[in-house]
This record gives structure tokens, C-alpha cells and sequence, in this order.
């Protein structure tokens, strides 16, 4: 299975880390590694989340973020 991350969520990503740098020093980059050891987990799990229209929807480990993914077949 291959990931792609559209332009649009990255630009998420980088403003959340800047908001969780503003509330501490290091938490904008552990942010992040959370994000994307979820987003790493769906090469596993993708599919077993909840379905909301047509995107499954996996909430973050540790903060309120949420990853929506579709799954195409090639």
C-alpha cells in the first residue's frame, strides 16, 4: 500500500506545530511524530476505522487531531 498526504493536510501538520511550539518548546516536533506514527500505522490498520461519507476517520493517539483517508484500489 502506498501513503500520500495531500498538500493540504502537510499544511495542517506545519501549523499545528507551530501552535504546540507557541505552548511549549519541543511539543510542535512531538506533535508531529505523533501524527505521522498514525498516519505510519494505517499501512497495517487502514480500513478498520470508522467510515464518515466516503473517508475513514482515525483519531490521533495524543492529541485532538483527527487523519481522514480513503482507500483506492489499484
Amino acid at each position: 500500500m502506498k501513503l500520500e498526504i495531500l498538500p493540504s493536510a502537510m499544511n495542517d501538520l506545519y501549523l499545528g506545530r507551530l501552535f504546540y511550539d507557541n505552548q511549549k518548546k519541543g511539543l510542535g516536533d512531538h506533535f508531529v511524530n505523533s501524527l505521522f506514527s498514525d498516519i505510519d500505522s494505517l499501512l497495517l490498520y487502514a480500513g478498520i476505522h470508522i467510515k464518515e461519507g466516503h473517508f475513514y476517520r482515525l483519531l490521533s493517539e495524543r492529541f485532538p487531531y483527527a487523519v481522514y483517508y480513503k482507500i483506492k484500489k489499484i
